[in-house]
């Protein structure tokens, strides 16, 4: 009679920690992707934002405000997860020298269940925030 409860409990004991290794491993991924995402689209923004009259005149780089912002939502978009919503808060965009901040805030929900059906299923929500600080480097 111990031998099968040792058998039963070795096997929730199982389940649970095989229920939690795939909610860390979403949550990792999600974040991964955010940070990944947020990077390139930064970075491709601000190359698309660069003032070249401005360049040429004072030698200075310089980017538009409004063009980074369309180009950041855009490129953002185009590789964002269509299955999660975000939150995206430009805090600061300085045209020179060119540094932007950017915040992405995202939400992934997790499911817990503790038996007994559908009713009994806990759902857990995690907050994901990435945030980037950018300056635009040119070997000119």
């Amino acid at each position: 009679m111990k031998e099968s409860f040792w058998t039963a409990y070795i096997f929730i004991i199982g389940l649970v920690v095989i229920t939690f290794i795939f909610l860390f491993q979403s949550l990792t991924n999600a974040d991964e992707h955010n940070m990944a995402v947020l990077k390139e689209a930064t970075e491709g923004a601000m190359y698309d934002a660069i003032d070249f009259q401005y360049l040429e005149s004072y030698r200075e780089y310089k980017i538009n405000r409004e063009k980074f912002a369309e180009n950041f939502l855009r490129r953002f978009a185009e590789n964002a997860s269509l299955s999660r919503s975000y939150r995206v808060q430009i805090y600061d965009v300085n045209e020179v020298p060119p540094k932007v901040s950017i915040k992405i805030t995202s939400q992934e929900v997790g499911k817990l269940f503790s038996g007994g059906g559908r009713d009994r299923e806990q759902r857990i929500v995690f907050n994901i925030v990435n945030k980037i600080d950018a300056i635009l480097e040119t070997p000119y």
